[in-house]
């Protein structure tokens, strides 16, 4: 992921609209009332205060054995020991070799809901080619286990009639694990699910911006070689082919919205400088503010390739590099709840920092059911955000440790909220048909 490291507009009273900066002091912790059930919140606090250091170990530990995509072996091990140790149910292997499911029913005299639900929670784990977790994945994977736990002994503590479903999900950078896993089922079973992310903002903020949508295209230009001296006319270039899809593409950015991106790369097999080139292939992501838009800008980029192919000579393929990724639609319920919560307890929110200009594979999990997946800030240096060696720093920091704490506990409180207020479930999923039918609209306004 690469999010924005420009001020956004923030809440009312927020600290100073800038992004938190590690020679920054701590600001002063605040309490005010006015949540729901102040006693669940305070045994999520103790709870999560209690697994303080083992977390904190944990992280250093992914931390320092980064794993690329469908590799995170090491991740799987260590995590699902922990939850097992915690008295979860663990399935490892869980439809993906390096993926994972924890989970914890409870069956109590003491709950008021009228249904037993399941709340799900995610934990990635992969990290960057040569960055190691250059975007936190280490403090996302650690957030899922501390708030699996603190609801699980939510349940335990009042009686509640409930389950958390911790999912370990894969290659979240690049391999669309989540949307493999939506695939297979394993989401099936939950009311809502939930998880956070880390990225630089105000000091001490929360926020529910959304994400951009990506399409990826694989293209492959097929030409002839031949004797770039002796008879270059016998040649047919892909090499060129390549050359003018990309100038095609820098045309058409002109014409596009500026929340849309287009970027790519193209390479090749066995180029020499005294042959026409006889292959070249590329790779290019479409992204914009809703799967809508994005499918759309997708149609005018790809006869950017055709055209290419039709000037030079060449046969084109162009086919989905990976699994489309779609916007992060945040469910109104549960992000005002979390909003309030976090505000009394522990810092401010907004709406314009986090992953605004990033995508994520957890955007398809939000169109099938509730979801949230708030950011939180994580103390940066200037042009030190994701994927940058510098973020990557920052993610082992005591500060980072902290901040994602604070996000785990108001994330459980939701969560416990979730299983346990039949009125507020009702607002999630009521919200959550509101959003699909401004979704369908999207789609007809975008004419698809």
């Amino acid at each position: 992921m690469t999010t924005t490291t420009e001020p956004k507009a923030s809440s009312a009273g927020a600290p100073p609209d800038e992004a938190w900066r590690t020679t920054d002091a701590d600001l002063p912790f605040r309490v005010t009332s006015g949540v729901w059930r102040p006693e669940i919140v305070e045994k999520i606090e103790k709870t999560i205060a209690r697994l303080d250091a083992e977390l904190r170990e944990l992280s250093l530990d992914l931390h320092a054995h980064p794993e690329l995509s469908f590799k995170e072996h090491h991740a799987h091990d260590v995590l699902t020991k922990f939850m097992e140790k915690e008295g979860f149910e663990v399935e490892r292997q869980f439809h993906l070799p390096t993926a994972w499911r924890a989970t914890f029913s409870h069956t109590g005299p003491n709950s008021t809901s009228k249904a037993s639900r399941t709340i799900g929670v995610n934990s990635e784990m992969d990290a960057l080619p040569g960055v190691g977790h250059a975007c936190g994945h280490n403090l996302i994977a650690i957030a899922g286990v501390a708030v699996a736990i603190a609801v699980k002994e939510a349940l335990v503590e009042f009686g509640m009639d409930g389950k958390v479903s911790l999912l370990g999900t894969p290659a979240e950078e690049g391999g669309s694990g989540k949307v493999i896993l939506l695939d297979k089922g394993a989401y099936k079973d939950m009311a809502a699910c939930l998880m956070c992310h880390p990225a630089p903002g105000p000091q001490g903020s929360a926020s529910l911006s959304s994400c951009l949508a990506i399409n990826g295209k694989k293209v492959n230009f097929k030409g002839h070689s031949a004797h770039a001296g002796l008879s270059p006319w016998e040649g047919v270039n892909a090499l060129d082919a390549a050359v003018l899809a990309y100038n095609n593409v820098s045309v058409l950015r002109q014409q596009v919205k500026p929340t849309h991106r287009i970027h790519g790369i193209f390479h090749g097999n066995e180029w020499a400088a005294n042959i026409i080139p006889d292959n070249s292939e590329m790779t290019w992501l479409v992204r914009a503010p809703t799967r809508a838009e994005a499918n759309a800008l997708t149609k005018r980029v790809e006869p950017c390739f055709h055209a290419a192919a039709l000037a030079t000579g060449c046969e084109v393929d162009v086919e989905e590099v990976t699994r489309s990724m779609y916007d992060l639609r945040q469910n109104k319920a549960l992000g005002d709840e979390l909003s309030t919560l976090y505000q009394c307890r522990y810092g401010s929110v907004n709406h314009g920092w986090g992953i605004s200009s990033a995508s994520t594979d957890f955007g398809n999990v939000s169109y099938e059911l509730p979801s949230l997946h708030p950011s939180f800030a994580i103390p940066t240096v200037p042009n030190g955000g994701n994927h940058t060696h510098e973020f990557a720093s920052a993610a082992k920091t005591p500060e980072a440790h902290r901040a994602t704490l604070n996000m785990c506990k108001a994330l459980a409180a939701v969560g416990v909220r979730v299983i346990e207020d039949d009125e507020f479930f009702a607002q999630v999923k009521e919200t959550f048909e509101e959003d699909k039918k401004k979704r369908e609209d999207e789609f007809e306004k975008a004419g698809l």
